[in-house]
């Protein structure tokens, strides 16, 4: 059957004619694709057809947005079964560019404050879409071993998107803290990127807030505590004495920011919610020294 239907799907989803119900097949024939998650499907049926559709809408913007979401997201399913899609997804796709893109996009479209009947129905839709990039982000971030500097405005969107929803909308504000510190898990994302996607600040201006989520504090506190370990560990021989100075540049300035924000005294301060945490997710370390950064 997917030998047969995802040809057939994809004819109908490269449809490029503009009028309002040929974008809606596409966005049906799109939606329907990205609903094969673990079944194997080969390389062969799809990848020239969903990178023209995804190419075509970079170029002419014709798709929906539930549309361009979903051709990501069928992507992103192929990819525990075809590592080599990495390449093709970072380098010709530029998937860390058009993510962040598209959650500015949505970012702006959706008026967070606004609870009116007459705006529910059209943000409704908006906000749907939202919360499926974080499933392909999510999916993106936990199975890649490539990486380049555009994944530094995906962390820029991140953080930008926590800020406009913080207050006003939990789950989503919940689902960027956990993106960004699944993004410092990795170690191919550089304590210096998020830095400069604005991670750092974000986690540590959120610590300091007497209301923070659950969810949101043992994020945060997770993220340094993944960042401290990460600048303690040596650079390997064959980054050389060039990498290691690096590091060591980095884990003070990362010192020297913390001092100045009173870092210490913010973690200390949670000390006794933190065996809390573990009864939940027993991932976080009581050690209070683990969470900082040395020299």
């Amino acid at each position: 059957m997917i030998s047969i239907g995802v040809p057939c799907i994809l004819k109908a989803a490269l449809n490029k004619d503009e009028s309002e119900e040929i974008k809606k097949e596409v966005e049906m024939a799109l939606l329907s694709l990205c609903n094969i998650e673990l079944s194997f499907v080969a390389k062969e049926l799809y990848l020239n057809e969903i990178k023209e559709i995804i190419l075509y809408h970079q170029e002419h913007r014709n798709l929906t947005r539930l549309a361009y979401q979903s051709a990501w997201e069928f992507l992103k399913n192929r990819l525990l079964d075809e590592k080599s899609l990495e390449e093709v997804i970072m380098n010709e796709l530029h998937f860390a560019k058009e993510a962040a893109m598209e959650l500015e996009e949505l970012t702006e479209c959706i008026d967070w404050k606004r609870k009116k009947e007459g705006r529910r129905r059209k943000e409704a839709k908006e906000v749907l879409v939202l919360k499926r990039w974080f499933y392909v982000i999510e999916n993106d971030l936990s199975l890649r071993k490539l990486w380049n500097k555009e994944f530094v405005g995906l962390v820029g969107s991140l953080a930008g998107l926590f800020r406009a929803a913080r207050g006003n909308c939990k789950e989503i504000s919940y689902q960027c803290s956990n993106s960004i510190r699944e993004a410092a898990e990795k170690k191919e994302m550089e304590v210096e990127d998020l830095q400069k996607g604005g991670a750092i600040d974000l986690c540590s201006e959120e610590m300091k807030q007497s209301t923070l989520l659950d969810e949101v504090l043992w994020d945060c506190l997770y993220f340094f505590l993944d960042i401290s370990e990460r600048l303690k560990e040596k650079t390997d021989n064959e980054a050389g004495e060039a990498g290691e100075a690096k590091r060591k540049a980095a884990k003070r300035k990362m010192f020297d920011q913390m001092e100045e924000e009173g870092y210490e005294d913010i973690v200390a301060s949670f000390h006794g919610v933190i065996p809390f945490f573990n009864k939940r997710y027993n991932e976080l370390t009581k050690d209070l020294a683990d969470y900082f950064v040395n020299v």
